[in-house]
């Protein structure tokens, strides 16, 4: 299978956001209460990229961030996490790169992300163009980054030249609604980013938003793994997921923690289910990782920081009742 072949490289290029993550400290202090504040890097594409390196695989990213001390921030906490930022650059002008403030608490969790012109947006087809393809096993994107143009011109010229390269191309729906002008060309652009991809993952209000109605989304993921997608995860929350992937089902658990914090735990199971892969475990157990990757991630203090290395997944997979009957 060309898709895992990739995979199995541990060479990913990564398109999509870094971000300033600002959280008040200690955990559960509402931001109104706020005296100090735990500052880290965040940004859906950067967090897998962490988490990806964090278990030996390698990770380029390719984005924008401003130039100024919020953008070069983020550029050394890329070199921090090991994360090569040969295809990032650094702008001037209005555009900012995106800041969270988020709550590390899970009742009336509060999170404020400030998305007004973000300089991540600014990544053109001249920018993709640019890359040799060739030097990198697989191509991972995340739904934020076609929310805007230039950005979503340049994530679909990307998908192409992935393609040509012989790349299989890794799609996560991460839909947010305030990144986008409609619901419905969120609904258009993240279905065309979805036929286009080799594994796609979700969850089940991704796959309905896609589908374009309550309880469509299963049959959504279905269709894509009958007809261009050669792995679909279709998560379930704390019911955990259903794996698609050459006409099978697997339904896998969950590992139950008590939470600190809702974020973090999509970037944290993409990264812990191509780590897997990437290893030559089977898909059931590479999604059982990358969920227990989650339940590590929502029970720490920050994203891209509470991304586990290997030898703590393993700890926690040793110690941890689980995964949970399906």
């Amino acid at each position: 299978m060309r898709l895992l072949e990739g995979i199995k490289a541990r060479n990913f290029l990564v398109i999509g956001r870094v971000g300033m993550d600002l959280s008040p400290d200690p955990p559960g202090t509402r931001t109104r209460d706020a005296s100090s504040m735990m500052v880290a890097m965040g940004g859906s594409s950067a967090n897998i990229a962490a988490g990806l390196v964090k278990f030996g695989c390698r990770a380029a990213l390719v984005t924008k961030v401003s130039d100024d001390a919020v953008g070069w921030y983020c550029l050394n906490q890329l070199d921090h996490y090991g994360i090569d930022r040969s295809h990032v650059e650094a702008i001037t002008g209005e555009c900012r790169t995106s800041l969270a403030v988020y709550e590390t608490r899970v009742e009336e969790h509060q999170s404020v992300i400030y998305r007004n012109n973000a300089a991540d947006f600014q990544l053109s087809v001249t920018d993709v163009e640019a890359i040799d393809y060739a030097n990198y096993g697989a191509l991972i994107a995340t739904g934020t980054v076609f929310a805007a143009e230039p950005s979503r011109s340049a994530a679909f010229r990307a998908f192409e030249l992935a393609r040509q390269a012989g790349l299989p191309v890794i799609f996560d729906i991460d839909y947010r609604p305030y990144s986008w002008p409609s619901a419905a060309i969120a609904a258009d652009v993240l279905s065309r980013a979805g036929a286009m991809a080799d594994l796609i993952v979700g969850n089940d209000e991704e796959f309905d938003f896609m589908a374009g109605g309550l309880d469509r989304g299963l049959d959504k993921a279905r269709d894509l793994a009958a007809t261009s997608a050669a792995i679909v995860v279709y998560k379930l929350g704390p019911k955990g997921a259903v794996a698609l992937a050459e006409g099978r089902e697997l339904r896998t658990g969950i590992y139950p923690v008590t939470a600190l914090k809702p974020t973090g735990a999509g970037d944290s199971f993409m990264a812990g289910l191509l780590a897997a892969l990437s290893e030559g475990r089977a898909l059931e157990d590479a999604v059982l990782r990358g969920s227990a990757c989650a339940a590590i991630v929502v029970a720490r203090p920050g994203c891209a920081p509470a991304m586990p290395t290997a030898a703590q997944l393993e700890a926690f997979l040793s110690s941890h009742p689980g995964p949970t009957p399906v």
